[in-house]
């Protein structure tokens, strides 16, 4: 009887873990429309036509890995808004990344 009680505390840790871990996935399109696409609709850049989020125009300007795109979002250049931690975490900030990647 012991046996089967751990057998059910261990299966539902596992179940709760897998929940918990299933929650902290970050849609980085959503958070792209939040945050970036007034600026950056379907890729392009409204303040600087030459700063696009194509990946020929971001390889022109050294931003070549999603590492590269959140240096850009937390110190970016003129005419971009500063998204820092508390706008932005971490773990958006690299989905966002990613999605740029993936998706231009």
């Amino acid at each position: 009887m012991k046996r089967i009680g751990a057998v059910i505390v261990c299966g539902a840790f596992v179940l709760s873990a897998g929940m918990a871990v299933a929650a902290q996935k970050i849609d980085g399109k959503k958070e792209f429309d939040e945050h970036c696409a007034v600026c950056h609709k379907d890729g392009g850049n409204i303040i600087n036509a030459q700063k696009t989020l194509k990946s020929a125009d971001r390889a022109a300007n050294g931003v070549k890995t999603a590492g590269d795109i959140v240096k850009l979002m937390r110190k970016p250049g003129p005419g971009m808004t500063k998204f820092d931690k508390k706008a932005v975490s971490d773990k958006e900030a690299k989905a966002i990344a990613d999605y740029i990647i993936k998706t231009y």
